[in-house]
């Protein structure tokens, strides 16, 4: 009896002990339940929001005319999905915005990685990028279309030029807002300037960087479907304003869409590339 006491003595604190401050792992059944609820939660204001804008057409809220329910845009989403349209019209647009947008990073970042840790750089280009960033890229649409005509250098380099400044500016945020006292221990084991910069400053810039570069997403978006408003003959931009100007309203909503979950989805992959890139932090 006296060694099976000691036994259960001996193991109980092995199976029950949990660390401090910390909960105990759920069950693997609740975890699916866990699961189900978190995506429920996440999505109950979409789902609220698709819900009342199927519904307020229908009972004489608004006009079905210009604002038809959402099964009759997800209708016409299904018919430009199934004869090859839609897909052709988010190819075209995705390739221009991915490509002003690649552009700006490889512009951005390492300019302004030069302007914040080079201080001359920085006087001498401070007052030219103060006049640059409070030009609208959309006022300058114009001007690009009369330089660069109505093709694809004009709408990718509009693209590129509104993706610019979100990215330099937050680069140069970065790197003039980390941490002295890190900066100071670095030199103080004996870092060089490049092992510092490397080790150091990039690191802890990488969270401000990519806030700059999901922004740039964004606006890689929005002044594409302006950009391809004006003179295109495909795009997700010319989808709308063709089917506005058509009066196939269905159609036109259905492209409105197909841009929001484009967008989402562009997000979406750069936090997970941010996240990648800065597993330090977790």
């Amino acid at each position: 009896m006296s060694t099976l006491t000691t036994l259960d003595a001996a193991i109980e604190p092995t199976t029950s002990a949990v660390p401090a401050g910390r909960q105990a792992p759920a069950p693997p059944r609740r975890r699916p339940l866990a699961l189900l609820r978190r995506i429920g939660t996440r999505s109950a204001a979409i789902l609220i929001f698709l819900a009342v804008w199927e519904v307020a057409p229908r009972i004489g809220l608004v006009e079905t005319t210009w604002l038809p329910p959402f099964s009759a845009v997800a209708q016409s989403l299904g018919k430009l999905l199934a004869d090859g349209s839609l897909v052709e019209h988010i190819g075209i647009s995705l390739q221009r915005s991915l490509i002003g947008f690649g552009v700006a990073i490889a512009i951005a970042v390492p300019l302004g990685l030069l302007i914040a840790w080079y201080r001359p750089v920085a006087d001498f280009l401070d007052p030219l990028l103060e006049v640059f960033r409070n030009t609208a890229a959309l006022a300058l649409l114009p001007v690009f279309t009369l330089i660069l005509g109505i093709g694809e250098l004009s709408k990718v380099s509009l693209i590129a030029f509104a993706c610019v400044w979100p990215i330099l500016l937050n680069t140069i945020s970065a790197v003039r807002d980390v941490d002295p006292l890190l900066v100071k221990s670095a030199r103080s084991v004996g870092l060089s300037s490049p092992r510092l910069f490397q080790k150091v400053i990039l690191p802890a810039a990488v969270p401000t960087i990519f806030t700059g570069i999901r922004l740039a997403g964004a606006a890689s978006i929005l002044v594409l479907l302006a950009a391809e408003m004006v003179g295109a003959r495909a795009g997700l931009g010319y989808l709308i304003n063709a089917s506005q100007s058509s009066f196939l309203i269905p159609e036109m909503y259905a492209g409105i869409v197909a841009v929001s979950v484009i967008g989402v989805a562009f997000n979406l992959v750069l936090v997970r590339i941010e996240r990648r890139l800065s597993r330090w932090r977790h």
